[in-house]
């Protein structure tokens, strides 16, 4: 099966509103771009509309890198689904390992924001994955199964078929160190067969795994060629234009030439 790739910029805690406004408005937008790799940037929430406002007409989707699960209440510096609709974004990234680790986000918690992201139309791009501990201990599969099972808790196969999942190392985020392309493949083609028996073919054939993990312009093209992996969530390289935008070409010559 043929899965539209997408190709996803998490910029984390970067750019100014002014930095991410000029990013998006000199991005190279081709027409028929969209129509082949979904493309999405996830800003800092400060600048999440003025980028809404700057890829109008230009199909390249906006996401918010976490939410609240509620829609309102007394939670001082969180943001909510309402809030993020109502800024443009279409997406929002969930379960990041920064959100596992640094602030101690558990798979319940995450189950929370998967539901809530569905229920106010927004797509859930949930992330998984394994420490380097957890790897050398060849954990990899029980840690993925693990987050898989307690973030996804409740959801029926159409929501499956319909998310974007990320498989990311936590060992090869921002590090330079990435997983090779056989690794990453046969985490993503365990992912994708445990969500086969859990929510049947048909889904687990639909949804799109990601690889993320110092993906750059020189080494996209591998990922992109295994048969599991439909595109990549990009920290770092997603900074620039020029790399970002190679990035895309390299999913874009892949989805063209399949």
């Amino acid at each position: 099966m043929m899965r539209k790739p997408v190709i996803a910029a998490n910029w984390k805690m970067h750019k100014t509103i002014k930095e991410a406004e000029n990013f998006a408005a000199e991005f190279p937008y081709e027409p028929d771009l969209c129509e082949q790799v979904d493309v999405v940037i996830f800003p800092p929430y400060t600048a999440l509309f003025a980028v809404s406002e700057a890829l109008k007409g230009t199909g390249i989707k906006l996401g918010a890198q976490n939410m609240h699960p509620d829609e309102k209440g007394a939670f001082t510096g969180e943001i909510s689904p309402l809030m993020l609709k109502d800024a443009g974004c279409s997406c929002v990234i969930l379960g990041h390992s920064e959100r596992r680790h640094i602030f101690s986000e558990s798979d319940e918690y995450i189950n929370r924001k998967v539901k809530a992201a569905f229920r106010h139309g927004l797509k859930p791009f949930l992330c998984v994955g394994e420490t380097l501990d957890e790897r050398q201990a060849g954990l990899t599969q029980e840690v993925c199964k693990r987050q898989l099972s307690g973030s996804l808790a409740g959801l029926n196969a159409d929501e499956i078929a319909a998310m974007v999942i990320a498989y990311e190392p936590v060992w090869a985020i921002g590090t330079g160190v990435n997983a090779t392309s056989e690794d990453a493949e046969k985490s993503i083609a365990f992912i994708r067969g445990y969500l086969g028996e859990k929510y049947g073919a048909e889904a687990a054939g639909q949804v799109r795994i990601q690889y993320g993990g110092s993906v750059k312009p020189s080494n996209i093209g591998e990922y992109i060629r295994c048969e599991n992996i439909d595109g990549a969530l990009v920290g770092g390289a997603s900074l620039e234009i020029d790399s970002f935008y190679s990035l895309v070409q390299g999913a874009l010559q892949l989805a063209v030439y399949a």
